[in-house]
């Protein structure tokens, strides 16, 4: 498939500004890297900027310089090779899934800076530079992408006009073929990166519907989750804990939508452990349970004891039982229907770590670990609501 014939520019962009486009500038900073602080720490590790126009062979030259730098020693197998700084309006749709696929390829990390602006196919290279840390407690913003003010968005792509005409000027149905028959390979090819990238089915669909000059921002908590990006510089949200303990309890969830009729119920983290265990216990009893741990649960001499209380609570939690660690402040979250109280989540949060809380479950057998976990290095993510706009797009 020819590389020349798709651009992901806005279609008046494309028209005013590629007489004058340049190829991408693609220049490596040869200091050491730069702290989560600010500090420069470890050994020397070039950092990249990519800026200007994408076009055709800009993915091969890359490649060329992240070969050369990956030649140099072998990166740790749990650490990204380095970090590409990212700066442009995009250009040729290919190059940029070839950039995003080169970049996840030799475990980049794409950052784009505040103020600055990747869009169009910049963007969708940019999503193959979010490699994830193996390790659960990654500090934040370590391996994190978007600093809060940079701009990512995404939008259609459509034809090259100007390839069109210079392939079948004098054929007007046989461009009209061509036409067709490019746009489905784009489409194809968009489907197929989308599932590389482990995007969302519906992230296609969405981008695909709208206006070429309709732009979709990374702007919101759920986006940031989706994309599986991580923003650099976001706070603790303002507001109650309680509030921060039920967006936990929906975001391991996964719901998108307020429950009805919704209880918080706040427990003192002396309070937290035993009730929790007799919240256990009785499922324990309705299952009828056995062993060591269920003896332990329902003798009533233990469950009087708070050193005994924390031990058994400890040994519950090694042997796989879903308790929350308690780290804080402690809820237990439910909803009432028709009359009918039942419990949701119980989540503890620490009042002063914004990436430091815990949640079990309340499952229809007992307390389970969560489905959806928070990123490793943004946990903090999970105390917003989905909907809550953390990087507004340009006004």
């Amino acid at each position: 498939m020819p590389r020349h014939w798709l651009s992901c520019l806005m279609l008046a962009l494309c028209a005013l500004a590629a007489p004058a486009a340049h190829a991408v500038d693609i220049t490596v900073d040869e200091g050491p890297p730069a702290g989560v602080r600010g500090q420069r720490v470890g050994p020397s590790v070039p950092t990249l900027r990519l800026t200007g126009m994408i076009e055709p062979g800009d993915a091969d030259k890359l490649e060329s310089v992240l070969a050369r730098i990956a030649g140099q020693g072998p990166a740790k197998s749990d650490r990204p090779l380095t970090t590409i700084e990212m700066n442009s309006m995009g250009g040729s749709l290919p190059d940029g899934f070839q950039i995003g696929l080169t970049l996840r390829k030799h475990r980049m990390i794409a950052v784009v800076r505040r103020q600055g602006l990747c869009v169009s196919s910049c963007a969708l290279a940019f999503l193959g530079g979010n490699m994830r840390s193996t390790s659960p407690a990654a500090p934040y913003p370590d391996e994190c992408n978007i600093e809060i003010g940079g701009k990512v968005a995404f939008h259609n792509f459509f034809l090259n006009s100007n390839g069109l005409r210079q392939a079948t000027s004098s054929d007007p149905v046989q461009s009209r073929l061509q036409g067709f028959t490019d746009a489905r390979g784009g489409a194809a090819s968009l489907v197929k990166y989308a599932g590389e990238m482990g995007l969302q089915p519906n992230f296609v669909a969405s981008l695909m519907g709208r206006p070429v000059d309709e732009f979709q921002y990374i702007e919101t908590v759920g986006q940031f989750l989706s994309f599986h990006v991580c923003p650099i510089g976001l706070q603790r949200p303002s507001i109650p804990i309680e509030q921060q303990a039920k967006n936990v309890c929906f975001n391991s969830l996964g719901l998108t939508q307020a429950v009805q009729k919704l209880v918080v119920t706040p427990m003192t983290e002396a309070q937290a452990k035993l009730y929790l265990l007799e919240r256990l216990q009785e499922n324990m009893q309705a299952s009828k349970a056995k062993g060591r741990l269920a003896a332990q649960l329902s003798n009533g001499a233990v469950m009087r004891v708070k050193d005994e209380i924390d031990k058994l609570y400890e040994d519950l939690q090694a042997a796989g039982v879903a308790l929350p660690d308690i780290v804080g402040p402690t809820f237990e979250i439910g909803s009432r229907q028709s009359g009918v109280y039942e419990p949701m989540c119980y989540v503890s949060l620490s009042p002063t770590e914004p990436d430091k809380f815990d949640v079990a479950v309340q499952g229809p057998r007992g307390m389970t670990e969560p489905q959806r976990q928070p990123p490793g290095n943004a946990r903090r993510l999970f105390l917003f609501d989905r909907n809550d706009v953390i990087n507004p797009r340009p006004k």
